[in-house]
């Protein structure tokens, strides 16, 4: 999963995890944050998803990291917004109103950047990484994030050996192990999702849930 593999599936159109509408568990669950209007959020491969634009009207800033410019400049293109782009040390800030992208890789910015973050959604990021960088992310971009951070994770739960990712499957247990001792991990909702996608019944798998938690750092 190096960087030019995502940035040749952006140039190829081949995007298959972006939706065409917010996301429904986003909109029921991040209540359960008891969010302040005004504060940061973090939404790390952030992509050109909608759940941006829907946190923003929420009152939030919202930041997203993104290592596709294609990406970026097709959500800011999309929603018709005319964006600032400044230099800065980890790479161009794209700047439109509360909704700031930072076209880098994740693994690669400064602490600095997310000093001020106090909320992080994360719907396509941990799942979009195979095993063996699942626990450098959580020790780089989550390990640089405030105490006090609230956060909301949406992962999916397959067997992985009837398809290959991404996305990939994350299980409750590899959750609580990544993310603990820094973090409290709380369950939310599991719901069986596989009628609603044919993509991964054509593909032979036989059960998919979508799972949400809540994550505290101490």
């Amino acid at each position: 999963m190096e960087a030019d593999y995502w940035k040749s599936r952006w140039q190829r159109g081949e995007t298959g995890w972006h939706r065409g509408e917010v996301m429904p568990l986003l909109q029921k669950h991040w209540s359960a944050l008891q969010a302040k209007p005004g504060t940061g959020v973090l939404v790390p491969l952030s992509g050109k998803t909608l759940d941006m634009p829907w946190l923003a009207a929420q009152g939030h800033r919202v930041l997203g990291i993104e290592l596709s410019a294609t990406g970026i400049a097709e959500f800011f293109a999309e929603h018709d917004l005319d964006e600032e782009v400044n230099d800065t040390p980890d790479g161009p800030l794209h700047r439109a109103g509360d909704i700031a992208i930072l076209e880098a890789d994740a693994f690669e910015v400064g602490p600095g950047v997310l000093s001020d973050i106090q909320l992080v959604y994360d719907r396509a990021a941990l799942i979009a990484l195979p095993p063996d960088l699942r626990q450098r992310y959580v020790d780089t971009v989550y390990a640089r994030l405030p105490s006090g951070t609230r956060g909301l994770l949406i992962t999916l739960e397959y067997p992985q050996h009837e398809k290959d990712g991404p996305a990939f499957s994350v299980q409750e247990d590899e959750v609580h192990a990544l993310f603990t001792p820094a973090w409290n991990v709380t369950l939310l909702e599991r719901r069986d999702i596989l009628a609603q996608q044919p993509s991964f019944v054509a593909e032979g798998v036989t059960a998919l849930h979508t799972v949400v938690y809540r994550l505290d750092k101490r």
